[in-house]
C-alpha cells in the first residue's frame, strides 16, 4: 500500500457513520427523480431534490433529449473552443441571454464549472473579488484560483459589505460575487441594497441564480428580474440542474465580457461541450417554463403550505424566503439520526452538517417541487415532526 493511500486511509469518518447506521450519502435511487422515488425497492417521498419545477421527467424534455441524440449523437468529442460548438448551443445561448435580459450568454458543461471558470478569469492581480461568507462552494473554488485581492463580508450584512468596499482602491475593478438564493439557508441576497452600494463605490456585480432561476421573477428569470435590477448586474450565472431538468450552466453579460470569457475561461476552453441531449432538454424546458406558469405558482403554494406546517410544529426554519426550508437541528449526530429515521419512515431529506456549516448550525435541508401534492407535504411534516420529537429537537 502506498504512502498516499496510507495517509488518506486515516480518514475514516464515513466508516464510523456506517458502523453506527447513520451514513446518509450516496443513497441509490432506482427510479426517475419525482416526488416519490424508489430506494431499495420501496417508495420514498422525495424532499431532497432541486427540481423545483418538477421537470426532470417531463415528456417534452425527454423527447427533446432523444431527438438531439438522434441528430447530433451522444457527445461533441471536444470543447466549444474547437470542434464542440453545435448550432443548438448557439440557439440556447441566444434564448438564455434574452431570458435574463443580457446581450449574450455562454453555456458550460456544468454549473460548478461556470463559477470555477468565470470568477478567477475576469479580474486581475490589482483588482478585488468580494464575497458573501455563505457563497456556494463553486464560487469559493473559483476564488481559490484567482490572483485578485479577496475580501469577504458577513452574510447579507450591508454594513459589512460597505466597510469592505471602503478598503478598496477606487481606481481598481471591484467585483461583488453573491448567490441570489443561498442554497442551504434558503434566504435571498439583498440585491437592491447591493446595487446601491455598487453604484456608490463603482463596483460590479456577479449574481449566481442557480436556485432562483425558474423560481423568482415574472418570467422565471430569477432574483435579478424579481428585483428589477438586471441592468445593474454585470454577470448573471445560472444552472440547468435545478429548475431546468438536466445538467449544465451558463453565464450571461454584455458582449465585451462574453467575448473575453470565450477566449480566456479555462473551464470552457479545456472542457468538453455540454451534451446534445442536455442542450435539447434545456431548450424544451424553457418552452415548458413559459407555457406552464402554473408550475411556479404551485411551487410557491407548496412552499407556503410547508412553511406554515413546520412553524406550527415548532421547528426553527430561520429567514428562508424560498422553496428551500432549513430545519435547524443544531447537532451533527441528531441531524444524522433524524435523516436515518426519516428514511426508515419513507421520507428523503438532506442532512447539512459541519464542516459545511458549523456544528451548532447543522440542519435538515427540506426542498419542494411544483409537483408535490399537499397530501405529500402534510405526510412529510407529520413524519418529520414525530421523529424530531423523539430526538428532543422540538417539543
Amino acid at each position: 500500500m502506498s504512502l498516499l493511500s496510507n495517509v488518506l486511509g486515516q480518514y475514516d469518518a464515513p466508516q464510523q457513520a456506517k458502523a453506527n447506521g447513520l451514513y446518509p450519502y450516496f443513497r441509490a435511487i432506482e427510479s426517475d427523480q419525482d416526488t416519490v422515488v424508489s430506494i431499495d425497492g420501496k417508495p420514498v417521498l422525495m424532499f431532497g431534490s432541486n427540481s423545483y419545477l418538477g421537470l426532470t421527467n417531463h415528456p417534452r424534455l425527454k423527447e427533446a433529449s432523444i431527438k438531439a441524440i438522434e441528430k447530433y449523437g451522444t457527445g461533441c468529442a471536444g470543447s466549444r473552443f474547437l470542434n464542440g460548438t453545435l448550432d443548438i448551443h448557439l440557439e440556447l445561448e441566444d434564448r438564455l441571454a434574452k431570458l435574463v435580459h443580457k446581450e449574450a450568454a455562454l453555456i458550460y458543461a456544468t454549473g460548478f464549472s461556470v463559477n470555477a471558470g468565470v470568477v478567477p478569469c475576469v479580474t486581475g492581480r490589482e483588482d478585488y473579488l468580494i464575497f458573501d461568507e455563505y457563497d456556494h462552494a463553486s464560487i469559493i473554488e473559483g476564488k481559490r484560483l484567482s490572483f485578485s485581492k479577496q475580501l469577504k463580508y458577513r452574510h447579507n450584512d450591508m454594513d459589512s459589505l460597505e466597510k469592505v468596499l471602503q478598503k478598496c482602491d477606487p481606481n481598481k475593478i471591484k467585483l461583488i460575487v453573491v448567490d441570489g438564493v443561498f442554497s442551504m439557508e434558503g434566504d435571498v441576497a439583498k440585491l437592491p441594497e447591493i446595487v446601491e452600494l455598487s453604484k456608490k463605490y463603482n463596483a460590479s456585480i456577479y449574481v449566481d441564480e442557480a436556485h432562483s432561476l425558474g423560481v423568482f421573477g415574472k418570467t422565471g428569470a430569477g432574483i435579478c428580474e424579481h428585483f428589477d435590477v438586471s441592468n445593474d448586474v454585470d454577470l448573471i450565472m445560472g444552472t440547468f440542474s435545478k429548475s431546468l431538468g438536466t445538467i449544465g450552466g451558463f453565464i450571461a453579460a454584455d458582449e465585451n465580457i462574453i467575448n473575453y470569457l470565450k477566449h480566456n475561461s479555462r473551464t470552457l476552453i479545456f472542457s468538453a461541450s455540454i451534451t446534445p441531449a442536455s442542450t435539447g432538454c434545456v431548450l424544451a424546458a424553457l418552452d415548458v417554463m413559459a407555457e406552464e406558469p402554473w408550475r411556479k405558482d404551485a411551487l410557491w403554494a407548496n412552499t407556503n403550505r410547508a412553511k406554515e406546517g413546520f412553524l406550527k410544529a415548532g421547528f426553527e426554519i430561520g429567514p428562508t424566503e424560498t422553496p428551500i426550508i432549513p430545519l435547524f437541528v443544531r447537532d451533527n449526530t441528531n441531524t444524522f439520526k433524524l435523516t436515518r429515521m426519516l428514511m426508515d419512515d419513507g421520507v428523503f431529506v438532506n442532512p447539512v452538517v459541519s464542516p459545511a456549516v458549523p456544528s451548532e448550525d447543522s440542519l435538515i435541508r427540506y426542498s419542494l417541487m411544483a409537483t408535490h401534492t399537499f397530501d405529500q407535504i402534510d405526510e412529510s411534516i407529520e413524519k418529520i415532526s414525530r421523529d424530531a420529537r423523539k430526538l428532543g429537537i422540538i417539543k
